[in-house]
C-alpha cells in the first residue's frame, strides 16, 4: 500500500522532505509547502488515507492519526453492525414471550377455579391476565419498533463512516506534516514507510474491532463466540466481563450531627449537582474501562505504556494486567482505576491553577498554607463525616474524599516550582516584551514543570492510598476487597487485594514517569 499515483508534478528541491517521506516525494513536498504557506485551513486531500484510514497512519507511523480514526471508524462500524445483524428489540421480545407464558398460566388457573366453583378468585386471575396482556402488547410494540429502526441505524452508520473517511482525507496530510516537523527536531521519529508498523496496526485492528463489534452488536456475545471457538473465547475467556466469584458490599457510615443535617437539607440542590457531575465522569470512565471488552482495554493500555515509557514498562504493565484479569479482579480493579482517574483529574484541574496563584501571590499562599496543613494532617477518616452528611454514600463521595486528601501535594509543589523560577529570567522575558500570559506559558510553566510533574505523581499515589478508606463510604473497587478481608480476617484475600492495588499504583507511576523522562531526554 503506497501513495504513488495520487498526484504528479515537479520533483521537490527540499531534500529533507524526500528523506522523510521516502516514497511519492513530489506529492508530499507540494502538500507540505501548501500547508506551511497557507494561513488557516489549507485544502489538502490524501486519497490513500481516506481509503485505508488507520492502516495508512500505521504505515506512515502517524499513530495519533491511527488511534483517532480507529475509534471514529469503530463507532460507525458498530452502527452498521447493529443495523445489519444487531438483534434489536431482543430483550423486549424475550419479555413479551415470558408475559405470554404468564398469561396462559393465569388463564389456566382461572379455568381450574371456575371448574371448582370459586368464581371470585377466578375473576381476580382473569383480571391479572388482562393487565398482563396490556403490558405484553406494549412490550411487543417496543420490540417491533426497535426492529424497524434497523434500516435507519444502518443508514446512520454508513453516513458516519463516509464523513469519517472524508475527514481522514483532509486531515492526513496536515497530521503527516506535523510528524515531519517533529522528525526534523528528533530523527528517532518514524520516517518513510514501515511494513512492520503497518502489520502492527493491522494486528491491533484485528484485536480491537471484531471483539468490540461483537460486544455492542450481538446479544449474548460470549455464548456465540464460545460456540464458534469451541468454548475458548467467550467461555474460558469471556469478552463482556471477567468472572468474579464474590460480591462486595459497601459499609454504611453513621449519620452526621444536626448541623450537617441542616446544611445537607438546605443546600441539597448544590450537593446533588456536584454529585451528578462526578457521577457522569465516573460513568464515562467505567463504560470505557469495564463495558469495553477487557482484552481491548488491556491492549490499549499496554500499547500506551510501550509508546510512552518503553518496552520494559510495557512488559511489566502486561504482566500486571494479566494478574488482575486471571485472579478475577479485573472489574473491581477497573472501578478503582476509574475512581483514581476521576479524583486525580479533579485534583490536577483544581490544584495546578491554585498552585500557580499561590506561587505568584505571597498573601494568597500565607492564607492557604494553614488550610493545606490541615488537609494533610487531619486523619483521612475525619473527612468521611462531612462527605457522608452532604453527599451520602457511593462512588462520587469517594471521589470527593480523594479530592480533599490528595490535592495538597500538587498545590504545594506547583507553588514551589513557580517560586523557584529565577527572577532574572522573568525580568529578561519581560524586557523582551512578554505579556503576563506569555511569561506564564513560555517561561514560568516550562521551568516549573519538573516540580509540577512531581506533584502530579504524588497526587496519583495518594489517590491510590485513599481507595481502602473510600470503600468505607461505598466507593467499591479493590478497597471493598481489603475492607472485607479486614472484617473477616481473610489474610490471603487481603494480601492478594493489596498486591492488586500495588500493581495499579506501579503501572500508573511507571507510565507517567517514563513519559516524562522521555520528554526530558528528547528535549536535552
Amino acid at each position: 500500500m503506497t501513495d504513488t499515483g495520487l498526484e504528479s508534478g515537479p520533483r521537490s528541491t527540499d531534500s529533507s522532505v524526500e528523506k522523510f517521506v521516502q516514497e511519492n516525494e513530489s506529492y508530499y513536498s507540494r502538500q507540505f509547502a501548501k500547508i506551511q504557506g497557507t494561513t488557516g485551513f489549507a485544502f489538502s486531500w490524501n486519497t490513500m488515507a481516506a481509503v485505508f484510514g488507520p492502516l495508512w497512519g500505521a504505515l506512515r507511523g502517524a499513530w495519533g492519526f491511527f488511534w483517532t480514526f480507529l475509534v471514529l471508524e469503530l463507532f460507525a462500524l458498530v452502527q452498521i453492525g447493529r443495523g445489519l445483524w444487531g438483534e434489536l428489540g431482543a430483550s423486549q421480545l424475550a419479555r413479551y414471550e415470558k408475559l405470554l407464558a404468564n398469561i396462559a398460566k393465569r388463564e389456566q388457573q382461572a379455568k381450574d377455579l371456575i371448574a371448582a366453583g370459586d368464581q371470585a378468585d377466578a375473576e381476580a386471575k382473569l383480571k391479572i391476565a388482562s393487565n398482563l396482556k396490556r403490558v405484553a402488547a406494549e412490550a411487543k410494540a417496543k420490540a417491533d419498533a426497535a426492529a424497524n429502526e434497523a434500516v435507519s441505524i444502518l443508514v446512520t452508520g454508513l453516513v458516519m463512516l463516509l464523513v469519517v473517511k472524508i475527514i481522514e482525507g483532509f486531515v492526513a496530510n496536515r497530521s503527516y506534516e506535523k510528524q515531519y516537523l517533529r522528525w526534523r527536531a528528533d530523527p528517532t521519529v518514524q520516517s518513510g514507510l514501515s511494513r512492520l508498523s503497518a502489520g502492527f496496526g493491522a494486528l491491533l485492528l484485528l484485536a480491537i474491532w471484531p471483539l468490540t463489534l461483537f460486544r455492542f452488536t450481538v446479544s449474548d456475545p460470549d455464548s456465540k463466540l464460545s460456540a464458534l471457538t469451541g468454548g475458548f473465547i467467550g467461555g474460558k475467556i469471556p469478552i463482556t466481563e471477567f468472572p468474579v466469584n464474590r460480591e462486595y458490599f459497601a459499609v454504611l457510615a453513621k449519620k452526621g450531627d444536626a448541623g450537617f443535617d441542616w446544611l445537607a437539607i438546605n443546600f441539597s440542590h448544590v450537593f446533588e449537582g456536584i454529585t451528578k457531575g462526578i457521577r457522569t465522569v465516573l460513568d464515562g470512565l467505567e463504560i470505557v474501562l469495564i463495558q469495553t471488552p477487557w482484552p481491548v482495554v488491556m491492549i490499549v493500555i499496554v500499547v500506551m505504556a510501550l509508546r510512552l515509557a518503553g518496552i520494559r514498562v510495557a512488559i511489566f504493565t502486561a504482566a500486571s494486567l494479566l494478574y488482575l484479569a486471571f485472579m478475577g479482579l479485573w472489574e473491581i480493579s477497573m472501578i478503582t482505576v476509574a475512581l483514581i482517574g476521576a479524583g486525580a483529574f479533579l485534583c490536577v484541574i483544581i490544584g495546578i491553577p491554585l498552585g500557580i496563584w499561590f506561587g505568584k501571590s505571597n498573601r494568597a499562599y500565607a492564607f492557604a498554607e494553614p488550610v493545606l496543613d490541615f488537609m494533610q494532617t487531619m486523619p483521612a477518616f475525619v473527612y468521611l463525616i462531612p462527605i457522608i452528611a452532604f453527599f451520602g454514600t457511593g462512588k462520587p463521595p469517594g471521589v470527593l474524599a480523594t479530592l480533599i486528601f490528595a490535592m495538597p501535594p500538587v498545590i504545594r509543589l506547583t507553588a514551589l516550582g513557580m517560586r523557584g523560577v529565577p527572577e532574572a529570567t522573568k525580568e529578561a522575558a519581560v524586557a523582551f516584551g512578554c505579556s503576563k500570559w506569555q511569561l506564564l506559558r513560555n517561561v514560568e510553566l516550562p521551568l516549573a514543570m519538573p516540580s509540577i510533574m512531581t506533584g502530579i505523581n504524588q497526587t496519583i499515589l495518594m489517590s491510590l492510598s485513599m481507595v481502602v478508606i473510600a470503600s468505607l463510604i461505598g466507593a467499591e473497587g479493590l478497597g471493598a476487597l481489603i475492607l472485607e478481608a479486614l472484617q473477616y480476617a481473610a489474610k490471603g484475600q487481603g494480601l492478594l487485594g493489596g498486591l492488586a492495588i500495588l500493581l495499579c499504583a506501579m503501572v500508573i507511576d511507571r507510565i507517567a514517569q517514563g513519559m516524562y523522562r522521555r520528554k526530558v531526554g528528547t528535549a536535552s
